[in-house]
């Protein structure tokens, strides 16, 4: 199976776009490569930039996704039904992921009303905790979980000392994901967070995290972004992954980062009967553009923005930012089924951030948001239509939560075996 796969990639395409996609830069600097000779794409009849995939193999980006293992991957299943409790849970994207690499959800906790209404409809069987975590006690779990995950907010910590830790974590929701590790001490818990988590405060916030799990009495394996397109996802997302495995285990056991898929998922694949879904995306409610923003969204081509607009509108609808420096490539975009979406926001029709239609011009509706994030079609929403925007768009995509999933199933049957 991997051998049929992979030759299909490599004797396919990629379109010009998506390799910039793949090599994490912008349209303007494969420009500048193409400028330079560095890479130089073909040109169809259409005058649609490409690449075959076998003039890229050189590339280390292109051939991790050759030399995937991703079909390998697919068939690893645990040895028995792994425990795990769920901090921030949400409208459980990271939940259901987990689950379909073979975790048992044992408790998630959510303050959100209408996402824990979301959980409790779609998996009544799952114990969901709709409280603020600081007042729920995990004790009862010591030594009886597996594994603890939690999406935390990027906040600012408060410094007592030069080198921050645990006690400078008081106050803020990683302090309380911590404070749950060091009540149920699971075999291994993970933390996922913005890319920019990496770089808040000068390093100092993730420098303080690594000095909190090590006080913990856990071992970190060295944090990665990844890249939601490189695992079925048809979506630009980026996620800081953390993983520790608790010490007296760590240097028993490795951790392995899961292989990238072998190409990368379109709007097109999301929105149509394919490789990612097995119908058309199912009819569904969505914002509406009022009249005047209807009227200039027309006129943006598939996969435009405001500068694609004629120069008297752009003056007029982008105002005073017209002037001013940057891209501000999310104001008066349309997406293109050709290309993964930009990353979702809490809601499609914001102007810094349009999430406009590639074909019709509207906003995208909530089946279209929820099937960029990989959730499937059966996953109901609770809420208004904007509370339903927020939790899909605040979500961790289930397709990156499922190959992360599978990977720490790997490390858990690696300990289980000790």
């Amino acid at each position: 199976m991997q051998v049929s796969k992979t030759s299909k990639f490599m004797d396919g395409i990629v379109s010009a776009d998506n390799f910039a996609n793949i090599m994490g830069v912008s349209k303007a600097v494969l420009q500048k490569w193409e400028n330079s000779g560095t890479f130089v794409p073909k040109k169809d009849g259409n005058g649609r930039k490409f690449f075959y995939v076998k003039d890229l193999l050189h590339v280390p980006e292109i051939r991790e996704m050759v030399d995937s293992s991703w079909e390998q991957e697919m068939e690893v299943l645990p040895l028995r039904p792994y425990t795990s409790i769920e901090l921030f849970a949400g409208a459980g994207g990271l939940a259901l992921g987990m689950e379909k690499a073979g975790f048992s959800h044992v408790l998630l906790n959510e303050i959100d009303h209408d996402a824990c209404a979301t959980l409790q409809y779609n998996r009544p069987e799952w114990r969901v905790a709709e409280q603020d975590v600081r007042q729920i006690s995990f004790k009862q779990f010591e030594g009886k979980v597996d594994f603890l995950s939690g999406g935390f907010p990027c906040q600012a910590f408060s410094y007592a000392g030069k080198q921050g830790g645990f006690n400078d974590t008081r106050g803020t929701l990683f302090f309380e994901l911590a404070r749950a590790v060091q009540e149920i001490k699971p075999k291994v818990f993970m933390g996922e967070n913005v890319k920019g988590l990496a770089a808040h405060d000068g390093g100092r916030t993730l420098d303080t995290i690594k000095n909190a799990v090590k006080e913990l009495g856990y071992t970190l394996v060295e944090p990665r972004v990844l890249r939601a397109i490189q695992f079925r996802v048809p979506q630009k997302r980026e996620r800081l992954i953390l993983i520790a495995i608790r010490n007296d285990l760590a240097d028993k056991v490795q951790f392995y980062w899961p292989s990238p898929f072998h190409r990368v998922m379109t709007l097109r694949d999301a929105f149509y009967k394919g490789d990612l879904y097995d119908c058309d995306v199912p009819a569904s409610d969505g914002q509406k553009y009022p009249l005047k923003k209807l009227k200039v969204m027309e006129m943006v081509p598939m996969g435009g923005y405001w500068r694609d607009l004629p120069i008297d509108v752009q003056r007029e609808y982008m105002g005073g930012s017209f002037e001013l420096e940057g891209g501000k490539t999310g104001m008066a975009r349309r997406l293109s089924l050709d290309e993964p979406s930009l990353t979702l926001t809490c809601a499609p029709a914001q102007k810094q951030t349009e999430r406009c239609h590639p074909i019709e011009t509207r906003p995208l509706t909530v089946r279209e948001y929820a099937r960029i994030q990989t959730f499937p079609d059966e996953w109901m929403f609770s809420g208004t239509l904007s509370s339903q925007y927020k939790q899909i768009g605040n979500a961790v995509p289930v397709n990156l939560a499922y190959a992360v999933g599978r990977s720490l199933v790997r490390l858990l049957n690696d300990i289980e075996r000790l």
